[in-house]
């Protein structure tokens, strides 16, 4: 017994080292690829300034970084929701949330002027009244994380009827512009596009990395949770807060990215071989997640670029189909 405790103790932390190095290995791979080739020594030569390259540093590494960081709070935002409802469903794609903020995009784009700041506030407040409507519909006669994710899909699916109500009442530029935004994408993102929702979720995920420890005292159970100390309603409320603050970041940027945190969350924790859901693995395996969907993206039909969106929703697919036949058998 006295060595297998370090390497349950090493396997969390090994997963993180092993995932950060593919992130590594997948950005510096997004650097080189495009129309014209660069090689690595290029790549670097770029990012250390002894060379100008605008190709790789404003239009390649706006796109590899918005994909690691967009990915990792994807990650994290379907960690917080499978912790809160303690169930592999229960990320914000599925329960309505990705939904929500895509309505409040769509409203800065159809009844706003459509600026950045418009669509941001938009997304994050519309994503909060889902959620609260979803939370709120869900605590009858106390919290049920089922109840929440059943409750979730239901609103997910009035929600997205709105919003195909709102595209075919739109004006045929706007409707164009939606509907091709909706799918999810990484193509032509800046860094003025960037720098605010960076800071964003910098902050978001510092605010929950501190209650990290918390969180996963709520996993084991809400009364070993009060008795070590947690204030359950004031933790839960801070969880949708950053959950939702994420996903509408990223929605409010780059569209409605499906799937991402609904996967990354349940193969990060696979990996680490945890009891629950924990951050890290989550977050850096939503990161892979994304940017090698992009890669696919760009490959696949090149020179032409898909949306981000249309391949994580293919794979996804796959991916829910296993988990919910899994879950059927367990049932």
């Amino acid at each position: 017994m006295t060595g297998y405790a370090p390497r349950v103790a090493r396997r969390p932390l090994l997963v993180a080292v092993v995932l950060a190095a593919l992130v590594l290995a997948l950005g510096l791979l997004g650097l080189c690829y495009g129309a014209s080739w660069a090689t690595p020594g290029e790549v670097l030569s770029a990012l250390t300034g002894r060379e100008r390259s605008v190709v790789i540093l404003d239009w390649r590494l706006p796109r590899v970084a918005a994909g690691a960081v967009f990915g990792a709070a994807l990650g994290v935002a379907g960690a917080i929701f499978q912790n809160l409802t303690r169930n592999p469903l229960g990320s914000p794609d599925v329960i309505g949330l990705d939904a929500g903020s895509y309505t409040g995009a769509l409203f800065a784009m159809t009844v706003l002027s459509g600026t950045s700041a418009q669509l941001a506030t938009s997304s994050v407040v519309c994503g909060l009244l889902v959620s609260a409507v979803v939370y709120l519909l869900s605590v009858d006669r106390g919290f049920s994380g089922l109840r929440l994710v059943v409750i979730g899909i239901a609103v997910n699916a009035m929600v997205t009827a709105l919003n195909s109500w709102i595209v075919l009442r739109a004006d045929l530029d706007i409707a164009i512009a939606a509907v091709g935004w909706s799918a999810g994408s990484l193509n032509g993102v800046d860094w003025s596009d960037l720098w605010i929702p960076f800071w964003v979720i910098a902050v978001l995920l510092t605010a929950i990395a501190v209650q990290a420890r918390a969180m996963h005292q709520t996993a084991l159970g809400d009364p070993l949770a009060v008795t070590t100390g947690v204030a359950l309603g004031r933790l839960r409320l801070l969880m949708v807060l950053v959950g939702v603050g994420c996903t509408a970041t990223v929605t409010a940027v780059a569209g409605p990215i499906a799937f991402i945190s609904l996967a990354a969350p349940q193969i990060g924790r696979r990996l680490a071989g945890s009891a629950g859901i924990p951050l890290l693995p989550a977050a850096l395996t939503g990161a892979v997640l994304l940017q090698g969907a992009d890669l696919i993206a760009q490959a696949l039909l090149a020179p032409v670029a898909l949306p981000v969106g249309v391949v994580s929703t293919a794979v996804g697919g796959c991916y829910l189909i296993w988990l919910l036949t899994k879950e059927v058998r367990r049932a």
